[in-house]
């Protein structure tokens, strides 16, 4: 195990490199402010360094929102607001203390989107896990497959990907006219959730169709999850805590 001094004070750490290319982007990210002692257990309880892009933005930041919220990515937040962002600690149910016995099992989730599609980061065995890719790639939960997809990215390489305007191509068929203005409504905790659901024959025939109201996203993640196991069999697994 390392100590958190040795995962903190390394050569050519991440943020700055990062914090360049974020203002740098022509893609609309909000860096929310971070909490430094809750970044400190964080990068900890995770066993990475601050030379990794997820060790930096983990550590210095209290998340990333994008397109105006459509994607979040966590962090450590700063402050407990019941409506602001959970941090990635709160999301991947942490322990409070360091618990070297801890693991994030079949998978680390990173960022949620606005529909309740989950990106996580690989475990160590995917196979077992019953989950597609290899061990770090980056997987992508989507609510209108109900199922998941290897990107064929690490975390950096998908971080790059997002900041060059991938994520514009990437929801292409689910996003309507307006949807800036009804995403940026939303606070931290809320998803939008889709009637006929984003998997029916109907809402893939024509968005148009459905109507769409705000809920908590545990209540959005918690439909995808029933939803997979009622109509595909499967079990898609830990989804995320908030």
């Amino acid at each position: 195990m390392r100590e958190v001094n040795e995962l903190i004070d390394v050569e050519d750490p991440a943020w700055p490199l990062l914090t360049q290319e974020l203002s740098g982007s022509d893609v609309p990210v909000e860096v929310l402010p971070g909490d430094a002692g809750t970044g400190r257990a964080t990068l900890l309880q995770l066993q990475v360094s601050a030379r990794s892009n997820l060790g930096g933005t983990v550590l210095n930041c209290g998340g990333l929102l994008v397109d105006d919220g459509w994607l979040r990515i966590f962090g450590s937040p700063r402050g407990a607001e019941p409506e602001a962002l959970p941090g990635l600690a709160e999301v991947n149910a942490m322990p409070p203390v360091f618990d070297p016995a801890w693991s994030p099992g079949a998978g680390l989730v990173i960022a949620h989107d606005v529909l309740g599609g989950v990106f996580t980061l690989n475990g160590g065995n995917p196979r077992a896990a019953g989950r597609p890719g290899e061990p770090g790639e980056i997987l992508y939960f989507a609510p209108e497959a109900l199922g998941w997809t290897a990107l064929g990215a690490g975390h950096s390489a998908w971080l790059s990907w997002i900041l060059s305007g991938g994520l514009e191509e990437f929801y292409g068929a689910v996003r309507w006219d307006g949807w800036r203005n009804e995403v940026s409504a939303l606070n931290g905790r809320q998803g939008l959730s889709f009637f006929p659901p984003l998997w029916s024959a109907e809402a893939r025939q024509d968005l148009r169709a459905t109507s769409r109201r705000a809920v908590p996203m545990a209540e959005l993640l918690g439909l995808s999850r029933d939803s997979c196991r009622q109509l595909a069999g499967t079990d898609p697994g830990f989804l995320g805590a908030a």
